[in-house]
């Protein structure tokens, strides 16, 4: 019970802490409505322990619901790492054709000395 109150307290910050965000505009639309998604089946799945722990019982883990929720959490946060990861490489390549192109089409000059 302990675990999920404190669970539950963290998750509640970040819900607090997003929805400061949206109101501030610092967060788009769509990204608000992916981590408003993801806290809210958190917390859902937290409230569900106890069905949770027997699922995984029926399915012959011996690991406990909250475990399995951090083991979890850990596999999306890799996939996100990952997403992110690729997304960082795909700008960087992109960044690196546009300087090529801007330099071989300048010809040494500035964007002031072209007159």
């Amino acid at each position: 019970m302990l675990q999920q109150l404190i669970a539950l307290l963290i998750i509640l910050f970040f819900l607090v802490r997003l929805f400061w965000l949206k109101k501030k505009n610092v967060l788009p639309a769509g990204e608000f409505i992916f981590w408003l998604c993801f806290w809210l089946i958190a917390a859902a799945l937290v409230l569900s322990l106890k069905w949770l722990d027997k699922l995984i019982a029926i399915f012959g883990f011996t690991a406990s619901g909250i475990n399995f929720l951090a083991y979890l959490a850990i596999l999306i946060l890799f996939y996100l790492i990952f997403r992110l990861r690729l997304k960082v490489e795909k700008m960087n390549k992109d960044i690196t054709a546009m300087a090529r192109k801007i330099a071989l089409n300048s010809d040494g000059k500035t964007p002031d000395n072209n007159k």
